[in-house]
């Protein structure tokens, strides 16, 4: 079985291989390692590999890994990414804890992050998800709703509105992808330098078609535990 350094070390080649292809810097390619449910030491050992950024889904499981790994950190701090769906009565929480949020999608969670986030903090880095192929079963707003959203967000103290968040349906087309780079591009006056799109699966698809953030998880850290903890 291969290390999670090892792992780490083949997904960043990768990245770098598809970006290439594509015409692309590799450093403008952003890697956050999705480590919901697994265990500190498997962090501790990311981390050790290099790994900065790290996505978490469950609110409450995330602060237990930030409070653990505090403990032993070194001059480099690390970054945590909520990538789940937000409930409103965890955005207290969220805003003093995290430093990214993926999954905003209404201006009600929007206004209570930015009310929660202290003046002391950097502003908090604001994705809106969107649906883009419009499946029931997941979250995020309407394609034809983001430009709405993010000029209501762009305006919010404390927050920062980076960009957009999706994940196409397993198996998409390519013009999924382009499609929410189309979407993204549109909120350039904005001043959004972040587009959130690309898994385990199918991150060179995403980085050919524009994404500048890659989640990964499966690809570094294996099967994901089965048992799903409190949010």
């Amino acid at each position: 079985m291969r290390s999670i350094h090892d792992n780490l070390q083949a997904v960043r080649e990768r990245i770098a291989r598809a970006a290439q292809a594509a015409g692309r810097d590799p450093g403008g390619v952003t890697l956050v390692a999705v480590s919901k449910t697994h265990p500190v030491p498997a962090l501790a050992e990311a981390r050790a590999a290099g790994q900065r950024a790290f996505g978490e889904n469950y609110v409450q499981e995330a602060v237990e890994k930030m409070d653990s790994l505090r403990e032993e950190e070194n001059a480099s701090p690390l970054e945590w990414h909520l990538v789940g769906p937000l409930q409103s009565n965890k955005t207290r929480v969220v805003a003093a804890r995290f430093d990214w949020v993926h999954s905003v999608e209404s201006e009600k969670v929007a206004r209570r992050l930015s009310e929660a986030r202290l003046d002391s903090q950097a502003p908090l880095n604001v994705l809106i998800q969107v649906n883009v192929s419009g499946e029931a079963s997941k979250s995020g707003v309407a394609p034809e709703q983001v430009p709405a959203l993010a000029a209501k967000i762009a305006v919010l103290p404390r927050l920062k509105m980076r960009g957009l968040m999706a994940i196409p349906e397993p198996g998409a087309g390519v013009e999924r992808y382009r499609a929410i780079k189309a979407l993204f591009d549109e909120l350039a006056p904005l001043g959004v330098d972040t587009l959130s799109v690309g898994m385990s699966d199918d991150m060179d698809l995403a980085i050919a078609e524009g994404s500048t953030m890659v989640r990964v998880g499966t690809a570094i850290f294996g099967a994901r535990q089965k048992i799903r903890p409190a949010a």
